[in-house]
């Protein structure tokens, strides 16, 4: 067995969960075992991103942009309508397992890597990207959950993991002061570079490595939850610790000052891979006779539904033919654009913003459509089955100029404010902000504009629950009752699934499920 395999294998089978813990100290390993040569410690970091391909999905896409203002999914599926409760945690769940997987695999590597006694300068980047890793695995886990157990020590033995299982919620805000701190001391250490300029493992050519700009944008996404969460001068800090690590991607990615519209929006949809603005992707491939590495996020992206003409053989998709998608995909009970999305952020009418027809369709090909759908920045051409090898885009450098409006509005700097949202504007093609009125006004436009720009990129929950407005604006502007009969203000998080509480022995709990907030 490979080094790789064996600490895959491990690993998955000693997860902080406790479902899938094999209570047998056989199976913690030592760095004696996987870290002796730079190659094995490449391997250790790459088990960090494992989890990837199984967290990033069509529930995680449900859960965290088909219950905003934007999306809604007429489906069964629980997470869909916020079925959710500690006794059932939905994918509340899967993203727990996995979550704290990803940290347990970090942590493992940075753990191993630091007393392997290999030379240190060619470790200091691993370790950097072990721990952008660990932090990006705790900002999903905070965002998702809020307050969490937080621990960095790699567990040895069953009583260490025990003892892990004991710990209480640790507040989010403390967590990510903490790992800003850790991040800050280390992204120096990797190449300052945009992620495409990169150069990726010569053995998994499809693997999307962290580098310095993925480390500096969850700088400033974890300082601008606490920022969003603190008051006063604790706020103001935040805020602007938040500048100064978007300033160090704003260097790697407009390093002449030209803007956004050196980037083209053609560039967007998943189905254009590693492009220039990405700043992390999470890959998919996908072939009828080779390795799958593959999701089915399109499945829930298309028109629906599918059917064949008896007479004709036509495939059609929402009664329309889209000869793109071919004939022998699948496709689900999609997410739908909510009013708010296509007859206010967009409009069918609307001739001028780029993005419309890639985010939304109302037509295909002079063919009207009944209704609107999610538009094909989703979807994956030719596809088998519910196979969607496109990747996910996490990060781009246009979230990162819009961040940067954002903190700048919050830190009373309204012309650099203006500036970067314009950025946004001008490559759309919509008109540009005048005149700064307030603040607030300035974030309404901010939020709609994120809206429009980041719509089904996995962040349009965190964005609003960071805001404080996510229960308001459900109720407001989704169109599924079912969802808007069931949600109640503590569903803006997770609860911890039930099985983990008990495990705590009373450490861990879910204060306002239990209180029915």
């Amino acid at each position: 067995m490979t080094a790789m395999k064996k600490i895959y294998t491990i690993l998955l089978s000693a997860l902080v969960c406790s479902c899938s813990l094999i209570e047998d100290d056989s199976l913690f390993l030592s760095p004696e075992d996987c870290c002796r040569t730079i190659e094995q410690c490449n391997s250790a970091v790459a088990s960090a991103y494992t989890q990837l391909n199984t967290v990033y999905s069509y529930q995680f896409e449900i859960a965290v942009e088909g219950c905003t203002d934007l999306y809604h999914c007429l489906s069964s599926t629980q997470d869909a309508q916020m079925d959710v409760s500690p006794a059932n945690a939905r994918f509340g769940n899967t993203m727990w397992e996995y979550g704290y997987a990803g940290v347990r695999n970090a942590n493992y590597a940075i753990w191993g890597m630091e007393r392997s006694g290999l030379d240190t300068l060619a470790l200091k980047p691993l370790i950097a990207e072990a721990k952008i890793m660990r932090a990006f695995w705790y900002y999903l886990l905070t965002s998702f959950f809020g307050d969490v157990p937080f621990y960095r020590n790699y567990v040895q033995s069953i009583p260490e993991l025990e003892e892990v299982r004991r710990l209480p919620r640790m507040s989010a805000i403390a967590t990510r002061d903490s790992l800003i701190r850790e991040l800050q001391g280390c992204i120096g250490d990797l190449p300052q570079q945009r992620r495409c300029d990169v150069q990726m493992s010569e053995s998994d050519k499809t693997l999307q490595r962290a580098g310095a700009a993925m480390g500096y944008i969850l700088i400033a996404k974890m300082a601008m939850w606490n920022g969003s969460k603190s008051e006063g001068e604790a706020s103001q800090v935040w805020w602007n610790t938040a500048i100064e690590a978007l300033k160090k991607v704003e260097g790697m990615y407009d390093p002449d000052g030209t803007g956004l519209n050196g980037y083209p929006l053609s560039d967007i949809p998943y189905s254009v891979k590693n492009t220039p603005e990405s700043i992390f992707e999470v890959p998919h491939t996908y072939s009828t006779s080779g390795l799958k590495v593959y999701s089915s996020l399109a499945a829930v992206m298309m028109p629906y539904d599918k059917d064949t003409d008896e007479q004709t053989g036509v495939v059609t998709y929402g009664g329309i033919a889209v000869p793109q998608l071919g004939d022998d995909c699948t496709v689900w009970q999609p997410l739908r654009p909510n009013t708010f999305m296509h007859n206010g952020l967009f409009t069918k009418s609307d001739k001028k913003d780029k993005r419309k027809d890639m985010t939304i369709v109302w037509s295909w090909e002079g063919n009207d459509f009944s209704r609107s759908w999610s538009g094909p920045k989703f979807w994956c051409y030719d596809m088998y089955g519910t196979y969607d090898y496109n990747n996910y885009t996490i990060f781009r450098y246009a979230d990162a100029v819009l961040m940067l409006a954002e903190c700048y509005n919050e830190v009373d700097q309204p012309d650099e404010a203006i500036k970067y949202l314009n950025q946004v504007k001008s490559r759309a093609g919509i008109s540009l902000y005048g005149t700064f009125k307030s603040k607030d006004r300035f974030r309404e436009e901010l939020q709609n504009e994120r809206g429009r720009e980041l719509a089904g990129e996995f962040q349009r929950k965190f964005d609003l629950v960071r805001w404080g407005n996510w229960y308001q604006r459900v109720l407001e502007f989704n169109d599924y009752n079912n969802l808007k009969n069931n949600i109640r203000p503590c569903h803006e998080y997770y609860p911890i699934p039930d099985t983990e509480v008990a495990l705590s022995d009373g450490k861990l709990d879910n204060a306002a499920y239990e209180q029915g907030l």
